[in-house]
């Protein structure tokens, strides 16, 4: 993003001096007083130096976006921008006010040169776009007597990118489509570990004649020969099929009382999207990193999904996604539920605030999908609410515990992203509810464990 170049014009002590100037020759001209006149022509002299003598050329600046797809977190880089500033011979400095919504703004002075560029950061909870670094800035020269006068710059708009978690362990599918992969499947085929020794029939490899347990059973010792040749099975290789569903329609913050939209959530605190971009990149990450295919969609826009493919490439694609997601407006309806891959493991990502995420993951596991259900809301916290909105927010939560119980209900496992956000989970990390959920008759183990304390009070 680069400014127009802008002219120098008297500043405010330029203009200030002048007309005190231009009063005093006045005032002794009419008066026929000297002294009077000549208390102003040093005034009007220095402004008209100044003037003459004043930098020739414009004022060039660009914001360029530097290291904004850093991922965004505690421990994370901040986000940075750089300002070029060019000025022209006879520059004595420049002020410069850069400014980001929901950070207070920093104003600095700067030494003039001919080629300036000055980093900018911040750090910040938030990932997707975000716009920052909004730069006013003016020039100065001849002892402040001259400003050039400069459009703003900005904000620009930096792609945050979701931080990625490390996890050990995720559930499978039901059902392994595949036909190679790092994962065992139920059928015979191609693979590692061991089936069966069956009899050899038509269509089976001769590298997989295990001939001790042919000459062990087939053996004829008085003539030598052997009878039926045997051959050992193995269970196939396959890999899995994973649908990322995020829920964008609505986006909240750890404060209750910015829900309804009077006041904005801090860049400081990460809200329920935010949460959801890292749930989604960090398991999208663990597959793809283990050789299965992987896809994403919206539930809250009617777009084309992300098609399930493997590979750093495509891993490359769901980050970039995940990042531009975003609520925009009021989300038309769904006249059918997204479709999905067959025998995939969909995983949605959704506070459940409504009926709508449950809705289709209750269809998906009725359908005969395995269904995670990933709850992104952040810890909330009810300081700063009066009586009737606590006992709105009493009543939404009330609600959000029942539909959390129904998913359980339906077998699908609930998964608590930060925790406990708001006593319908448990102290267990995510890590914990995953690896309960994956290990054999993972989901009603998980679906036990993830029975809130005290019932849905």
């Amino acid at each position: 993003m680069r400014a127009q170049p802008s002219l120098w014009v008297p500043g405010g002590s330029a203009a200030l001096a002048g007309g005190l100037g231009m009063a005093l020759l006045a005032l002794g001209l009419a008066t026929s007083r000297p002294d009077v006149a000549a208390l102003g022509l040093p005034l009007v002299l220095g402004v008209a130096w100044g003037w003459v003598s004043r930098p020739r050329g414009p004022v060039e600046a660009a914001l360029v976006p530097g290291g904004g797809t850093a991922p965004a977190g505690a421990g994370a880089d901040p986000v940075r921008a750089a300002l070029h500033l060019h000025t022209p011979p006879g520059t004595s400095l420049v002020r410069l006010r850069v400014s980001t919504a929901g950070y207070q703004p920093a104003e600095v002075v700067l030494d003039a040169g001919s080629d300036r560029q000055v980093p900018l950061s911040l750090r910040t909870a938030r990932t997707g776009v975000l716009e920052a670094f909004r730069v006013d800035y003016v020039p100065v020269a001849q002892e402040e007597v001259l400003a050039a006068h400069c459009p703003p710059l900005g904000p620009v708009r930096l792609l945050v990118r979701p931080q990625v978690r490390p996890l050990r362990r995720l559930p499978l599918p039901f059902r392994l489509q595949g036909l190679v992969g790092p994962h065992t499947s139920r059928r015979v085929g191609e693979g590692l570990e061991l089936h069966d020794i069956h009899e050899f029939t038509p269509g089976d490899r001769l590298r997989r004649i295990d001939w001790r347990t042919t000459v062990r059973r087939s053996l004829d010792p008085r003539t030598g020969e052997l009878g039926e040749l045997y051959v050992r099975r193995t269970l196939a290789s396959a890999d899995a099929s994973v649908m990322l569903v995020v829920d964008s329609r609505d986006e909240v913050g750890p404060d209750v009382d910015t829900w309804a939209g009077g006041a904005s959530t801090r860049m400081t605190h990460a809200t329920s999207l935010d949460l959801a971009r890292e749930a989604a990149a960090s398991i999208a990450q663990h597959m793809l990193h283990r050789g299965d295919r992987v896809g994403l969609d919206d539930l809250g826009r009617q777009r084309r999904p992300v098609p399930p493919a493997a590979g750093s490439k495509h891993a490359e694609r769901i980050i970039q996604r995940l990042a531009r997601i975003a609520p925009e407006g009021s989300p038309k309806p769904r006249l059918r539920s997204p479709r999905l891959p067959s025998g995939a493991l969909v995983i949605i990502f959704s506070t459940f605030l409504d009926d709508e995420a449950g809705t289709v993951a209750a269809l998906w596991r009725s359908q005969g999908h395995r269904v995670l259900a990933v709850d992104v809301l952040p810890t909330v916290t009810t300081e700063n609410m009066d009586a009737l909105s606590n006992t709105a927010y009493q009543l939404i939560h009330l609600e959000r515990g029942l539909r959390l119980a129904d998913l359980r209900r339906q077998g699908i496992d609930v998964i608590h992203w930060v925790g406990d956000p708001d006593g319908h989970g448990t102290h267990m990390g995510a890590q914990e509810a995953l690896l309960l959920a994956a290990r054999p008759h993972g989901a009603a183990g998980a679906r036990g464990a993830a029975i809130p304390r005290g019932g849905g009070r």
